[in-house]
């Protein structure tokens, strides 16, 4: 069974910077397109970031462009997303989710972020 476990997050001053970190187990990760998505308080989830399978090929939204940086560690089996320049509007919980065709889309608990001053 595939399991997605985040930690990470927490409370930071706008401009600072945070890392949140996806550990997957019972499967390989470079198996999967890796993303995290985000949910802010009343409003849909968003896709955030995506590396994808078999590459370092990298997706971002528009808003997180220059600020985000997402990465994975395959020898660690651990995905991570690196925020900098963070602003208020990126409180959110952050989740992780991984994909392939033919699988169901596994996602983990999400870790809260919180950028206050």
């Amino acid at each position: 069974q595939v399991q997605l476990v985040e930690s990470g997050g927490g409370l930071v001053q706008p401009g600072g910077s945070l890392s949140v970190a996806c550990v997957v187990s019972g499967s390989t990760i470079r198996w999967y397109t890796m993303s995290w998505y985000r949910q802010a308080s009343g409003q849909e989830r968003e896709l955030v970031a995506q590396i994808f399978s078999y590459s370092t090929i990298t997706k971002y939204v528009e808003s997180v462009k220059g600020r985000f940086t997402i990465s994975r560690d395959d020898a660690k089996n651990t995905v991570y997303l690196q925020m900098n320049s963070l602003k208020p509007e990126d409180t959110a919980v952050y989740y992780c989710a991984a994909s392939r065709p033919g699988d169901p889309t596994y996602w983990g608990q999400g870790t809260q972020v919180t950028v206050s001053s």
